[in-house]
């Protein structure tokens, strides 16, 4: 077990080494930030056969004391359970085959080449955030990886700075998730007040003994940590910067914004359920907000013409699932989902990326068409992915893992959010094939050249493995760490929301086949119309949140910065000063030096005193 720092160690290494020689050659610095990542994937590896060789029990490693003030006192420790083990898998491994995907995507990106240190640094800084935020064995260092990851994004959303888009999209996402961060640092200062300590075991301990169920306190902090964790998961009402963070290379959607940050919310949920069991109220919302994110992300998805943005909205509804798992107790459905989620959306992305590189740079799906003949690898993997984010029955995990979600929430009683998720599912088959049949079928409209090598084909095999039916196969030791959640004794039932969900996927596909094989005169028909233009455009904004929160936010308080830009309270109080100023000056008139001056003022004073008593003496 005293190999769990390494974990850390090693990316943190690399990550040094590329910062501390930016201009080394692209191959090397390819091979290091691979490498680093690689060497943390078989660390955790080593780890967990030890680990379950011990018995799978908590294990905690402390590596100094970090903070003592008074009675503030802060280890730097590390805390393994069958939680943080999942997540550590899922960095770590699913993030080792994305920089190795990225080898060879760098090398063939048009921008990239020149600042290919600089790229794996950031990856490899961003990982050891990651690792930092789950194996924390309390809310400080869960937070300073919180803000490690939240910087790395920022900084690879932003990698191509040179473009103004690509920054402001940066600048989107830091800001946007900076609002959820001070909600986070605000539910930490509430149980911090309340517990006097940041020790999440200690906490979940002690919290059913502090707090009654549904008292205010604990909703207060439960609703912080909520919108915390809507910030990094880009849930309602924090979802706006997901879509705009594809500015980043291709590789960084795959791992920031599809297998690891976005599911940072979703882990500080299940991590700190506790608090959120004593706020039903609280833990319903956040069902609540899955549900209807899920939905408006799947409406904004068939609209999107950008590749990437397509696999975005995706995430968003498909972090709106995990969410909604959590809101209605099925917490090991919602990590089941996340491990499962990591393997297919990253497997999406990076085939995104290599059919993006191999038509040119070209991210449009309309001026794509026809490249299963082409590109046959990238047909199947994209095949492959899109079916396990359909949920396609039976050969796909995503069946096995949406499916318990939709179960156990019709199971446990939350019908409207049962229903939430299979229009969901309908409506995810419908743009996820919708975007396969548009790049992949029809007329050829550009000349693509399929990508080679091992480093370009071994993720995208591995990942897709892993988003059949085998990657289902994968038990996930969460007994005793989570709530099950589990509903027995209705297994005939089960089977039958299972065959509804399943008919529900085939149908999304059978309607994208209708929609958008052939000429796709229907679609074109409705589009044209009055109604389906607009509610296409309307759609295709993400039904307006981001204008919505300029006419209400951004220009109010630009209008307050002007209307304050000469700061008049500060001018106010400037005037005493000011005033000092000036009287001091008006006596400084009168040391001129000149001896006449001095009698005359001498004489005038006199006179001035004497018609003074005479007046009123």
């Amino acid at each position: 077990m005293s190999l769990l720092a390494l974990t850390i160690v090693f990316p943190l290494l690399g990550a040094i080494v590329l910062s501390l020689f930016p201009r080394m050659n692209d191959g090397l610095a390819a091979t290091i930030g691979a490498a680093s990542v690689g060497l943390a994937a078989a660390t955790t590896a080593i780890v967990m056969v030890f680990w379950g060789a011990a018995g799978g029990y908590p294990h905690i490693q402390t590596l100094w004391h970090w903070i003592s003030v008074g009675d503030f006192q802060v280890d730097f420790s590390l805390y393994l359970d069958g939680l943080s083990i999942v997540m550590l898998g899922v960095i770590t491994g699913v993030g080792f085959l994305i920089h190795l995907f990225a080898t060879w995507y760098m090398k063939h990106d048009l921008e990239g080449g020149s600042g290919m240190a600089r790229f794996f640094a950031y990856m490899n800084l961003f990982i050891v955030a990651m690792v930092l935020l789950v194996l924390g064995n309390n809310l400080l260092l869960l937070y300073l990886g919180w803000e490690g990851v939240g910087l790395c994004s920022y900084l690879l959303i932003g990698y191509y700075y040179k473009t103004e888009a690509n920054a402001w999209a940066a600048f989107k996402a830091f800001i946007v998730t900076r609002i959820g961060d001070v909600f986070l640092a605000i539910g930490m200062f509430l149980l911090f007040t309340s517990f006097g300590t940041l020790n999440i075991q200690t906490l979940l301990h002690e919290a059913p003994q502090v707090w009654a169920e549904g008292g205010t306190m604990v909703n207060v902090t439960a609703l912080m940590l909520l919108l915390g964790a809507c910030g990094k998961s880009a849930q309602l009402p924090l979802q706006t910067w997901l879509a705009d963070a594809m500015a980043g290379p291709t590789p960084v959607s795959a791992l920031i914004h599809a297998a690891t940050m976005v599911t940072a919310g979703v882990y500080l949920i299940a991590r700190t359920h506790g608090i959120f069991e004593l706020a039903p109220v609280i833990l319903n919302l956040v069902g609540v907000i899955g549900g209807v994110t899920l939905l408006i992300a799947g409406l904004a998805a068939i609209a999107q013409t950008d590749i990437k943005r397509v696999i975005a909205y995706s995430t968003m509804s498909q972090i709106g699932y995990m969410f909604l798992a959590l809101g209605v107790g099925a917490w090991h459905a919602a990590i089941f989902h996340l491990m499962i989620h990591a393997f297919f959306k990253s497997l999406l992305f990076l085939t995104s990326g290599s059919i993006i590189i191999a038509c040119h740079h070209e991210q449009n799906i309309f001026k794509m068409g026809g490249l299963r003949k082409t590109l046959k690898l990238d047909y199947w993997m994209m095949l492959i992915g899109g079916a396990a984010l359909s949920a396609l029955p039976i050969v796909t995990a995503g069946f096995y893992s949406k499916d318990a979600i939709l179960w156990l929430s019709i199971a446990n009683g939350h019908g409207i959010l049962w229903l939430f998720g299979l229009v969901g599912a309908f409506i995810t088959a419908i743009y996820t094939f919708r975007m396969i049949f548009i790049v992949f079928h029809g007329e050829e409209k550009i000349h693509a050249h399929a990508g080679s090598g091992i480093t370009h084909h071994l993720p995208l095999i591995t990942l897709a493995v892993l988003s059949t039916f085998l990657g289902a196969l994968i038990v996930q030791p969460l007994g005793g760490v989570l709530p099950s959640g589990e509903v027995h004794g209705h297994h005939g039932m089960e089977i039958f929301f299972e065959i509804i969900s399943s008919v529900v996927a085939l149908l999304g596909i059978g309607a994208a086949a209708a929609l958008f094989i052939g000429k796709r005169e229907l679609i074109n028909n409705m589009v044209d119309t009055p109604i389906g233009a607009k509610t296409w455009t309307f759609f295709h904004n993400a039904l307006g949140f981001d204008w919505l929160y300029d006419k209400t936010i951004v220009q109010p308080y630009l209008l307050l910065a002007r209307l304050h830009k000469r700061d008049y309270v500060n001018s106010l109080m400037n005037l005493i000063p000011a005033t000092a100023s000036g009287l001091n000056a008006a006596l400084v008139t009168t040391q001129s030096g000149r001896l006449r001056w001095y009698a005359a003022t001498v004489f005038g004073g006199a006179a001035l005193f004497l018609v003074v008593l005479v007046l009123f003496g």
